[in-house]
């Protein structure tokens, strides 16, 4: 790496190198550096242009204030002169050469040397959370006799409603996200065109006013369009069912305001839009690339009745959220619905439309190779600019988190690593061709902190793979938790760390969504089906001894700990029993909080995602094999309640609640 480019990707949060999931370092191609520099509007395809940018970049004055002022409450900051804060509520504060510590928390601007910026006072900690367990669920998976193809927000009610009358204190759920309203519609939730809405598709139809105020002969044509539940969810079936049937009950709808929400009416806007020319806005013709064009502002115009349907479906997907958390604190969950935030967005989508002023236009985000994802991987998604954030004040960083937290208990950040640093693929490169872009964390960490307070919410960051010591500190000291997983939980020899050993500022788990589930790393269905989607590096002998070999270190954790009979009659153990056994050790564990995936408990091999595929594994289209009401009569989730609910009851309720 030529030296002075090692310096001008310093200066702007590019890595040279890494380390990888062995601990060895590696050199990341200077190609690679000069393409990510360029997604940041540094041109370092020369040397001139490496020196002239280094220039610039040294000549920054280090003493100003940076474009955002973070502060963490109850703690001062020097400023280079006298200035005046004012307060979010409107009141003004004059300041001499020093913040002080007893700003109150919140959004402010601070006038100071000649310049505005926005100062944000974030809490130094969030409460600690609850000692408590509850389920992890894939609500699109969830399905019931008034469900239409796949699980929708009634579902969740009901089930919310059931889990804390019997002992759970969370649900938590896949990302509820956007995506665009076009066919084919996407399915996996961690692609979203938007993260600030909520997907329609988990709408209830029959839930809704206007299904109660239609008349009989309509509601009997919209009971007509219910899709049944297949093998495999078919998101376009159930889609073009939902709209069909709430486009017929709309005029039995009260109409939507437009201006009291202009960024919901700018994201309906993008509807409209994507139904007429795609979901992909990069496609549409160039005068519509940018929401505030008068092209655009003509298009809303003509298509007001679009506009105005896809604000109502969120108004619907808001009314039924707060259905949910309303079954949540009446059956008196500490935590109760913990929402899941997707690491980015679908460039092509909404928030890349609305958003594209603070994204990298071009970048994909991705993962570095690691031991189950070995060609490394690329997840397809846009990524947040850091300076573009510092210089708007993390307005767009903001307003998702509020929008996101508006109905949740919890907030689990996914691959929260990347409010550190993010795996930044370039344009024309591999999955294992790119390199990680810092990102200030201090800002990032401070305002979701910020925004999880005044929600009342606690914060899980999901700060597994190769993830930076620093990462799981930020989070312990701020009150938020990390994620232990069971397969995971290895020693230095690779075999299994008892339960008693875990940390307990965690959510803990035995597997999640991209991993195998329970039964399916016993009987060794993850070796076999990645072999045969040909994702191995090494031969699947190879891969199959291995399997057995973890699968035994399991066990002999599990007998070691007490949570398995040592019966040695040349059968082995029943897997349902191993699987019982491995809810034990989660029971075990000092966490604070268990997260129980039905998957596991129900028996299904099948793991809901395989990461490096999309068309060639039913990626997010696996139903559970149980209906609610038969969940609800199982006998084997029967079983893993009164186990938990043993280990961790839920603290008594005061008289009247």
């Amino acid at each position: 790496m030529n030296r002075r480019l090692a310096a001008l990707a310093h200066a702007h949060g590019v890595s040279t190198w890494y380390e990888d999931w062995r601990h060895r370092r590696v050199e990341v191609a200077p190609e690679t550096v000069v393409g990510v520099l360029g997604l940041l509007g540094v041109d370092a395809t020369s040397p001139a242009a490496v020196a002239d940018a280094l220039a610039a970049a040294r000549a920054v004055d280090r003493a100003a204030l940076p474009a955002t002022v973070v502060l963490t409450h109850g703690t001062g900051r020097a400023l280079p002169g006298p200035g005046a804060v004012k307060l979010e509520d409107g009141g003004r504060r004059a300041v001499n050469g020093e913040l002080p510590a007893d700003l109150p928390l919140g959004w402010h601007r601070l006038t100071c040397a000649g310049r505005e910026t926005t100062l944000v006072v974030v809490p130094r900690r969030l409460p600690v959370p609850p000692r408590t367990w509850g389920w992890m669920l894939q609500l699109y998976a969830l399905t019931s006799e008034r469900s239409w193809g796949m699980g929708d927000l009634g579902d969740l009610a009901e089930f919310t409603g059931w889990a804390g009358a019997t002992g759970a204190g969370l649900v938590l759920l896949n990302p509820l996200h956007a995506v665009g309203p076009s066919h084919p519609v996407a399915a996996s939730p961690y692609s979203p065109a938007s993260r600030r809405f909520v997907n329609p598709l988990y709408l209830r139809v029959s839930d809704t006013a206007a299904y109660r105020a239609a008349d009989p002969a309509t509601r009997a044509v919209v009971d007509a369009l219910r899709p049944d539940r297949g093998d495999l969810i078919d998101y376009d079936e159930v889609w073009a069912a939902k709209r069909h049937a709430l486009e017929l009950l709309r005029p039995y709808a009260d109409p939507v305001d437009l201006a009291a929400d202009p960024e919901l009416t700018t994201f309906a806007t993008w509807c409209a839009l994507a139904e007429r020319h795609g979901n992909d806005w990069r496609a549409w013709p160039a005068e519509l690339h940018h929401p505030d064009a008068p092209a655009v502002a003509e298009q809303r115009r003509q298509l007001a009745d679009r506009v105005a349907f896809h604000a109502w479906l969120q108004h619907l997907c808001d009314e039924q959220l707060d259905a949910v958390t309303a079954a949540a604190r009446a059956a008196g969950m500490p935590v109760g619905v913990v929402h899941d935030l997707a690491v980015g967005i679908d460039p092509g989508g909404a928030d890349g439309w609305q958003l594209a002023d603070v994204l990298a236009q071009g970048v994909r985000v991705g993962a570095p190779p690691d031991d189950f994802n070995q060609l490394g991987q690329d997840w397809g998604l846009a990524a947040w600019r850091p300076d573009r954030l510092a210089d708007t004040g993390y307005a767009a960083y903001r307003d998702m988190l509020r929008r996101t937290l508006r109905h949740a208990g919890g907030l689990r950040v996914d691959h929260v690593a990347g409010l550190w640093r993010l795996w930044w693929v370039p344009p024309g490169a591999g999955a294992a061709e790119g390199t990680y872009v810092r990102y200030d964390a201090e800002a990032m960490l401070g305002i979701l902190a910020l925004e999880a307070h005044r929600a009342g919410a606690v914060v899980v960051g999901e700060d597994l793979g190769t993830v930076q010591p620093a990462v799981t500190r930020g989070l312990r000291g701020r009150n938020m938790l990390g994620s232990t997983v069971l397969w995971f939980a290895r020693d230095d020899d690779g075999g299994f760390v008892p339960p008693a050993r875990w940390p307990r500022n965690a959510l803990a788990t035995i597997s999640t969504h991209d991993l195998p589930t329970a039964p399916g790393f016993l009987t060794g269905e993850h070796v076999r089906v990645r072999d045969e989607l040909k994702l191995l590096s090494t031969d699947v002998a190879v891969e199959r001894a291995r399997a057995v070999a973890e699968r035994e270190r399991l066990l002999a954790m599990l007998r070691a700990e007490g949570l398995l009979p040592d019966v040695d009659d040349g059968a082995g153990p029943d897997d349902g029993e191993v699987v019982v056994a491995m809810h034990a050790a989660l029971a075990a564990s000092p966490a604070r909080l268990l997260g129980v995936s039905l998957y596991d408990v129900l028996g299904e091999v099948r793991q809901p995602n395989m990461p490096g595929t999309v068309d060639e594994y039913p990626n997010w289209r696996l139903p559970l094999p149980a209906t609610v009401a038969e969940i609800r009569a199982d006998p084997r989730v029967a079983r893993i309640v009164e186990l938990l609910t043993t280990a961790r009851p839920l603290p008594a309720r005061p008289p009247g609640a």
